[in-house]
């Protein structure tokens, strides 16, 4: 059993820092206001809504063009597509790394942007895309020309994804779909945003569920109002769908086997997330032990006091724990085929441990960080508060912490499939 980590991934994080530090944090430096305490105002569009304002979309932007000049953002995509291929291996490495620097344009998770990219619909369209769809949407997609929303969570359904109220009928040699979703991240710059609807079968039942992309400027698809987060800017936009039109040439996948397309997408994403959070938490972690050594207080360093090295150590014993169950989690799924359905089934309950215990890790950090800091962790001079606001979300986004809790227990009790426990 080899523990090292590959060298090529090691030479790549390496490159990566020194891109950072070369061409995205002078960006930074000369834009403070959008990455110092008031970043929350200087990055919401009040007046629209609340989504980012179009100054932090185009430094997103920038950001992203100077990663595909300097070859790194397509890094996770398939050769053909500009990509190198990266593993899932390689990506947990990778998110960790970045994630552990702390925020900014390199790793800015608010909006996932990433100076790798994040952008599981590219796996989905390649492994499910008719060729149309690849022509029309997947080199734009890679390319960062093009976002595309997705749209599975509903008003009265979250973690319940097989209960869908969104329908889709047949009408004549189109599909015309109803319904209502929540939650739509990026759906105020997406050009098209993928769709989950039932379109036959039984409520809570995987089969019979479809997916569909829709063009957002597409008659009967409107966007009522933006959610206002604990963390904001906010994009993620209610959207209702009435009397939608689409050809068959829409669906994605096979009609009734849409959910076959969220779980590659959910569980590239959960392997990632769970990533970005061990690094987040490493980095609080990092910047407290610092910290500690430094404070004197009652004469002595803060760090002297068992019970601030007590909660540290716990901290990083977790972290510990974590990232060996992230890598080798992400080794199993890249033995099975990496995005193939059989590494997205054969380890769904390992993928929503470390989903579970890696987004509860950022928050614990993030929070005792704040307290290890006193008052100044509390304020918006650092950025523990800014890190708990965003990582809190995972905990309810991407699978709930009880949703992965009823995976693991589906696999250990047998009663995956989406029935009820017996």
């Amino acid at each position: 059993m080899d523990w090292s980590l590959p060298p090529d991934v090691t030479e790549l994080l390496a490159a990566l820092d020194e891109f950072i530090e070369r061409e995205l944090e002078p960006l930074q430096r000369a834009n403070p206001e959008l990455f110092d305490h008031r970043r929350e105002f200087t990055r919401t569009d009040v007046e629209r809504g609340g989504i980012p304002t179009v100054r932090w979309r185009e430094m997103l932007a920038h950001a992203r063009r100077l990663s595909i000049d300097a070859g790194f953002y397509k890094y996770p995509f398939p050769a053909e597509l500009g990509g190198r291929d990266g593993s899932n291996l390689a990506m947990a490495i990778i998110r960790e790394h970045l994630a552990r620097r702390g925020p900014g344009l390199h790793a800015e998770l608010s909006h996932e942007a990433s100076v790798v990219a994040n952008e599981p619909l590219v796996l989905v369209l390649h492994e499910y895309g008719t060729p149309e769809q690849r022509e029309q949407y997947l080199q734009p997609l890679a390319n960062g020309e093009l976002a595309i929303a997705f749209a599975l969570t509903e008003p009265g359904h979250g973690s319940d994804a097989t209960w869908l109220e969104s329908r889709a009928r047949r009408d004549g040699g189109d599909w015309v779909l109803e319904g209502t979703k929540r939650y739509i991240t990026g759906i105020d710059v997406a050009g098209a945003v993928l769709v989950f609807a039932r379109t036959s079968g039984q409520q809570g039942k995987a089969q019979g569920i479809t997916a569909f992309l829709v063009g957002v400027d597409t008659p009967g698809l409107e966007i009522p109002y933006y959610h206002w987060t604990f963390n904001m800017p906010s994009d993620h936009g209610e959207v209702t769908l009435n009397d939608v039109r689409v050809p068959d040439g829409a669906i994605l996948g096979e009609v009734d086997r849409g959910l076959d397309c969220a779980q590659l997408f959910v569980h590239e994403n959960r392997i990632r997330q769970a990533a970005s959070s061990l690094g987040a938490a490493q980095f609080c972690i990092d910047h407290s032990i610092d910290y500690a050594k430094q404070r004197v207080i009652f004469g002595q360093p803060l760090a002297d006091y068992q019970g601030i090295q007590w909660q540290l150590v716990e901290l990083q014993t977790e972290a510990e724990l974590v990232r060996n169950t992230i890598y080798k989690t992400a080794w199993e799924m890249d033995q099975q085929g990496g995005a193939s359905t059989s590494a997205k089934v054969s380890v769904t309950d390992k993928v929503s441990m470390v989903n579970y215990r890696g987004n509860r890790l950022a928050c614990d950090a993030a929070d005792r960080a704040m307290q290890v800091h006193g008052g100044l962790g509390y304020t918006r001079q650092l950025p523990f508060e800014f890190i708990y606001r965003h990582h809190r979300r995972y905990r309810i986004t991407e699978g709930s912490d009880e949703l992965q809790l009823r995976r693991i227990a589906g696999r250990l009790f047998g009663f995956s499939g989406g029935g009820r426990p017996r």
